[in-house]
């Protein structure tokens, strides 16, 4: 079955699951439907709230908030139980998801994008990077030195004791010959040796061995197995991405601004990122220390925002992003822009219940992004690396700069399906 047949199928069985959860709360259950939407809604925006007083305060406000986050859920469920609508509610959480797997496989399967690499010849002379602290210690564990050596690759492993300038490493590897570089560290790294990559003309080699590895998830490579990506150096393909720039320095995934990269700043973070988020939020939400920014994304203007990110592409989905979200396309030429501006609870629990549709979140493409605030210098997160930036800090997003050699066998070549858009289901279902 071709990929179009597939994706009609999956679209009819979402919109029969959709049509089930209506069943079952117009008729399965009448009245009390609107008991279970109603009560579910309410506990989510008694959730949020309690989450902004958790978060934007100290104190018995937080310990309110606390309270709040966990008496909700219990006092939903007690509901629940009491109206004996237990089966009801399992019934209904069954069909929505059916509704929500299928309609996710649908789209995806009916997404025209296909990565299109071109066929590459092996490197006769790779040089590969290796931080061997990154990721808790990938490049000893999965012994990637001695597996890059074997197949043919210089390797510089670097010092962690001492500061070692990894852009400089990577163009005098350049200058004596070295046909690809390759880095087996965090994105940050990856970023800084992309760059002279792309300078130079030559492919670059991600390998997976960071904490998250957020870059290479989006191109397909296996984060379990960092391994596995020098398979790329005996049987591997091309693919043409796009590279981001701020201030001049070079971005594969994000730049943040705002009460994130406030957060990154502190060198507490690193050892205790929970605790720190927690200290500090109060003053980055609501304080005298909450910094307001402005940024003009290509001709829109966003005034005043708390938090703004600018990514290499933009993210399939922006409610993801702190969790599994992806990028579906490096290639699109545009940087995906997402502002966060919330003023208290109450837009706090809209920004929970409707997402995106929030009035407190603004999500948007642009191919330059410029942010703006009342100091002369700023905290910006780049890949995750503390900078202090000037003001105006300047993105922009160079594309197809970059050439990456990636293995022709990875186990997730990106096909996230696109946003929910029921209209297009409909249409898809229907074989229009």
């Amino acid at each position: 079955m071709d990929d179009t047949s597939a994706a009609r199928l999956l679209a009819r069985a979402a919109l029969l699951a959709a049509a089930g959860v209506l069943a079952v709360l117009v008729f399965a259950i009448g009245q009390a439907g609107f008991l279970i939407v109603g009560g579910g809604l309410l506990g989510l925006v008694v959730c949020a709230a309690g989450a902004w007083c958790f978060l934007a305060y100290r104190g018995a406000r937080r310990l309110l908030g606390a309270c709040l986050i966990i008496a909700a859920p219990v006092a939903i469920l007690v509901l629940f139980a009491f109206e004996r609508l237990w089966l009801d509610v399992l019934l209904l959480a069954v069909c929505w998801s059916a509704t929500l797997a299928c309609a996710r496989a649908a789209l995806r399967r009916a997404d025209p994008y296909r990565a299109r690499p071109t066929p590459a010849a092996p490197p006769a002379r790779p040089f590969l990077i290796m931080n061997p602290k990154s990721g808790g210690g990938k490049v000893g564990r999965f012994d990637l030195v001695e597996k890059a050596k074997d197949l043919g690759a210089q390797v510089h492993v670097l010092d962690t004791s001492t500061q070692t300038d990894v852009a400089a490493l990577a163009r005098k590897a350049a200058a004596e010959g070295a046909d690809l570089l390759g880095v087996a560290g965090g994105d940050g790294t990856q970023a800084l040796v992309a760059c002279v990559a792309a300078e130079h003309g030559l492919p670059f080699l991600v390998i997976s061995a960071g904490t998250r590895n957020h870059f290479a998830m989006d191109l397909g490579l296996d984060r379990s197995d960092p391994s596995r990506c020098l398979d790329a150096l005996t049987d591997g393909e091309y693919l043409h991405v796009d590279l981001g720039e701020v201030a001049g320095r070079a971005f594969v995934n994000t730049v943040s601004f705002g009460v994130y990269a406030d957060v990154v700043q502190r060198p507490e973070y690193r050892d205790a990122k929970t605790e720190t988020m927690l200290n500090l939020m109060p003053d980055l939400l609501v304080g005298d220390n909450a910094h307001r920014l402005d940024a003009r994304a290509d001709d829109t203007t966003l005034k005043s925002q708390q938090a703004l990110l600018v990514s290499n592409n933009p993210y399939t989905s922006p409610d993801e992003i702190g969790g599994a979200g992806r990028r579906p396309r490096l290639d699109t030429g545009e940087m995906g822009v997402i502002g966060i501006c919330v003023e208290g609870a109450a837009q706090a629990a809209d920004l929970a219940v409707r997402g995106s549709k929030s009035t407190g979140m603004t999500v948007l493409t642009a191919q330059r992004v410029e942010v703006t605030a009342d100091s002369t210098e700023i905290p910006v997160a780049v890949d995750g690396e503390a900078l202090h930036l000037p003001t105006p800090v300047l993105c922009t997003l160079h594309p197809a700069a970059l050439t990456v050699l990636v293995p022709r066998n990875r186990p997730g070549t990106p096909r996230s399906a696109p946003p929910l858009n029921w209209h297009h289901l409909l249409t898809l279902a229907l074989g229009h």
